[in-house]
């Protein structure tokens, strides 16, 4: 990377995108031999591999918030 390369950070929101590619795939999952729903790792890596591929972003960061999995006592 060039120094006066214009920096591009993406900040990608990991449940958000977990949520939406499980229920995408709601009508035709995508399961393993063994049975397992692998939907949500799909849609998820595949997202990825588009904003990576289609924005040449130089930095990525995913973020998965603590606070959607954890309920108060």
């Amino acid at each position: 990377m060039q120094d006066n390369q214009t920096k591009k950070l993406f900040l990608l929101d990991a449940y958000a995108l977990i949520f939406r590619s499980y229920y995408a795939f709601i009508r035709n999952p995508r399961i393993t031999s063994k049975g397992l729903n692998t939907s949500a790792i799909f849609g998820f890596l595949l997202t990825l591999e588009e904003v990576s591929s289609e924005t040449e972003p130089t930095h990525i960061a995913v973020i998965f918030d603590v606070f959607r999995t954890h309920f108060p006592p």
